[in-house]
């Protein structure tokens, strides 16, 4: 559990050598993201890298962090290395699998007995290889990082879309696919394409109802759900360093919505407060010494736009508080307009249920800053209209809020207090509803609000705002109410106006926690076993992808033409399906099932060309393999934008999907399918799309003489004799045509291994 302190140390001795070196190289001044990038190389990038025309970067992370649902597919993955033990500091976190139904105490006893082969299975990996394992009930994962792994100036990469809330302590932190785990877990450099960067200069100061949420709210609107591609978003600024540090870990957090690579704060007195707070008072005594080193030069922050792709500039002063949704976490609305928006799109504007918490907005402030919102509705004789859930982010918040008094002010509202866990914000939760097909609305602070995301009802509007703002909605019942000048009728018939809230920063009575829920590693875990029954529904070891044949690909089928967004929640779903995120070829069931077919605007019902009927994704593709025919699947733009979850990479492999072929592709999927050994290609001209037809045959040509910004043809053959045919791109670089051609990155891996 404790932080390594000579791990940090060679870390910033890096930073001198580095960033001279750096600075002489480009003959410029550095933003922190520079700083952290070049201080990370790995040492044979370490001369070639300085400065921003570089394409793919070899760089050598701190730390790993998995959680659950996605460790189990990392780890066999590991296992399959042939190392004995991880080469640096990685943790799983038990969070994903905990349904939410009745509350904390029931659920999680459910949870501990209907997941127990599979937290036995973590459990035990973790000995073997030299894993920190966080039991379930621990908290979230990125909750528990930021308390106790993140710090200024490192780097790490996370299985889970939101490991850039570490970006709050000052840390490039990545979200990536297991494979990727895998390989830095085993030793070797991880690659990243050198990201372009955006600045956020923040001005001014938070007050009133607004809050660090809002600034990224904010963000999301101006730059869209695909604005921050290929980009590492840094915050700077006076209104910066005004923000406590958990909430800078909110806006970063929430930086995945924007589909940026990570974002960042630099280093300073809040963060400083907030490691000391929670006994890592020696690492703000490391990173004081190394200052200069862990924000961007003074020079860059006086003049952002000559050394930034993109500025924008928030005033937090003049900042409102918003409302972003529904069905997309980009469309953002002030507060003061949010109420015509929701008459006009005629939006369900009685609230159902209000739920707050979640790894993005579960901190000791978040909490305290709520919970004085829901004192009101006691002490003015206000009866709260919604259902009211709470999601501690970690057993250290829990503890120390209950301990003052915070969760008996939600339980006296009518609020239920859920597990330390995801639950409702990935889905994991069995909600109470009275019909199902009712259009209906819920406001959450958490993170992402996609169709179906959060209780698998396409008819429910989820909106995403502040914890406070929840509270105040929840309160009310009615999303046409503005907490900022409206009032209520209270049980009295009085008219009555919720107050500003009020919170604290970190418990004035320091953290507390009887049991965080860590276990250690066996110093020896050689004599470890680890048990994976082959009868299992849940758990299944992996059989090597098989390599390319050496040929173009040809006689493809179209599997399915995805019309509009395709998320990874679309590819591979959560919810129920979490439970067989360690066996490939159970959760392949759910491969595409979400996704709108082009030519019936229907979701999960493709043509089976072998039989001429309509059918479920699945069980078509599973025919097609059956007779050993290779498919493509067609998309449209920021495909696989979401979650990092691998799974919708691997199932296409695995059930012989041969190419996705799509308008443009959100970072970390297009990562994962090139790990696995997926051709991931795109439309030179996205109007192509529009050329491809339900019964074509399909072409990939070119493939024989692949080679790094070389286009690939597709040639398609319709069913009525005729045949079109277009250039596709890719970005697939010597390396990665390698994975392609060995059928995945993990393959190479064994061989090294094994040599």
């Amino acid at each position: 559990m404790a932080f390594d302190l000579d791990m940090i140390k060679k870390v910033y001795d890096r930073y001198s050598t580095r960033v001279a070196a750096a600075r002489k190289a480009t003959g410029k001044h550095l933003t922190l993201t520079e700083k952290i990038l070049y201080a990370h190389l790995s040492e044979g990038d370490a001369h070639t890298a300085f400065g921003r025309g570089v394409d793919y970067v070899d760089f050598a992370p701190d730390r790993v962090a998995m959680q659950d649902a996605t460790a189990q597919m990392a780890l066999l993955q590991f296992m399959q290395a042939g190392r004995p033990q991880v080469a640096v500091p990685s943790t799983v976190h038990c969070d994903h699998l905990i349904q939410a139904k009745i509350g904390a105490t029931e659920d999680l006893s459910t949870a501990k007995d209907v997941n127990k082969e599979v937290y036995d299975f973590l459990a035990s990996v973790s000995d073997k290889y030299g894993l920190g394992f966080w039991k379930p009930g621990a908290g979230i994962i990125h909750q528990v990082v930021l308390e106790n792994y993140a710090f200024p100036g490192g780097m790490m990469i996370g299985t889970d879309s939101h490991t850039p809330n570490a970006g709050g302590l000052g840390m490039i932190a990545i979200g990536v696919g297991g494979a990727d785990a895998c390989d830095v877990m085993a030793g070797l450099p991880w690659e990243l394409k050198f990201p372009k960067l955006i600045g956020v200069k923040l001005t001014g100061k938070l007050s009133g109802w607004t809050s660090a949420k809002d600034v990224i709210l904010k963000v999301a609107g101006i730059l869209t759900v695909k604005g921050g591609t290929g980009a590492i978003v840094e915050y700077f600024g006076e209104g910066a360093r005004s923000l406590s540090a958990t909430g800078k870990g909110t806006i970063c957090n929430m930086g995945a919505e924007i589909g940026a690579t990570t974002s960042i704060f630099g280093y300073d007195e809040k963060i400083a407060d907030y490691l000391k707070g929670t006994t890592r008072a020696d690492i703000a005594t490391l990173a004081d010494a190394v200052a200069e080193h862990l924000t961007g030069d003074p020079e860059v922050y006086a003049n952002p736009e000559q050394y930034f792709d993109q500025v924008i500039e928030i005033n937090l002063t003049e900042l409102e508080p918003h409302v972003n949704g529904p069905f997309t976490p980009d469309l953002a609305w002030p507060i003061s307009k949010f109420a015509t928006a929701v008459r006009e799109n005629h939006w369900p504007f009685q609230l159902d249920v209000g739920l707050i918490g979640s790894c993005t907005n579960s901190s000791y402030e978040d909490i305290t800053r709520s919970a004085s919102i829901a004192k009101q509705a006691t002490d003015k004789h206000l009866k709260t209209k919604s259902e009211f859930t709470i999601t501690p982010g970690s057993e250290l918040v829990r503890y120390t809020v209950e301990r003052d008094g915070y969760l008996a002010t939600f339980e006296s509202m009518g609020g239920v207090v859920l597990a330390n866990a995801c639950g409702p914000c990935i889905g994991q939760w069995a909600r109470h509803t009275d019909d199902p097909t009712r259009k209906n609305s819920i406001i959450t602070s958490f993170n992402r609000n996609f169709a179906k995301r959060n209780d698998g009802n396409p008819n429910t509007h989820a909106f995403v705002a502040s914890p406070e703002i929840v509270t105040a909605f929840a309160i009310a019942g009615d999303l046409t109410f503005n907490p900022l000048v409206d009032t209520l009728t209270n049980e009295l018939g009085e008219q009555v106006k919720l107050d500003e809230p009020l919170g604290i920063e970190m418990p004035i009575k320091g953290y507390a926690v009887e049991d965080a829920g860590f276990q250690a590693p066996a110093e020896d875990g050689s004599h470890v076993e680890v048990k994976v029954d082959p009868k299992s529904s849940r758990l299944q070891l992996l059989d090597p992808f098989t390599a390319w044949e050496g040929t173009d690909i040809t006689g493809l089928r179209l599997l399915i033409k995805a019309k509009g967004k395709c998320t990874t929640d679309h590819i591979s779903m959560a919810g129920p399906w979490l439970k067989f995120r360690g066996h490939l070829d159970n959760i392949s069931n759910n491969m595409l099932i979400g996704a709108i077919n082009y030519f019936n605007n229907t979701a999960d019902s493709v043509k089976n060309e072998l039989t001429g009927e309509y059918g479920p994704v699945p069980a078509t593709q599973r025919d097609y393999k059956a007779h050993g025919i290779g498919t493509i699947v067609v998309g449209d733009e920021n495909y696989g934008e979401g979650s990092s979850r691998e799974h919708a990479a691997m199932e296409p492999r695995h059930l012989g999907v041969r190419a996705i072929l799509v308008k443009s592709f959100a970072r970390i999927h297009e990562t994962n399918l090139k790990k696995q050994g997926m051709l991931g290609i795109t439309f030179a001209d996205s109007n192509d799309y529009d050329k491809i037809q339900e019964d074509d045959v399909i072409d990939i040509t070119g493939l024989t003489t692949f080679a790094p910004g070389k286009q690939l043809g597709v040639v398609l053959r319709h069913k009525d004799g005729s045949v079109d045919s277009f250039a596709v791109n890719h970005t697939y670089n010597a390396q990665q045509i390698e994975w392609f051609k060995a059928g995945g990155a993990l393959n190479i891996i064994r061989k090294q291994m094994a040599s």
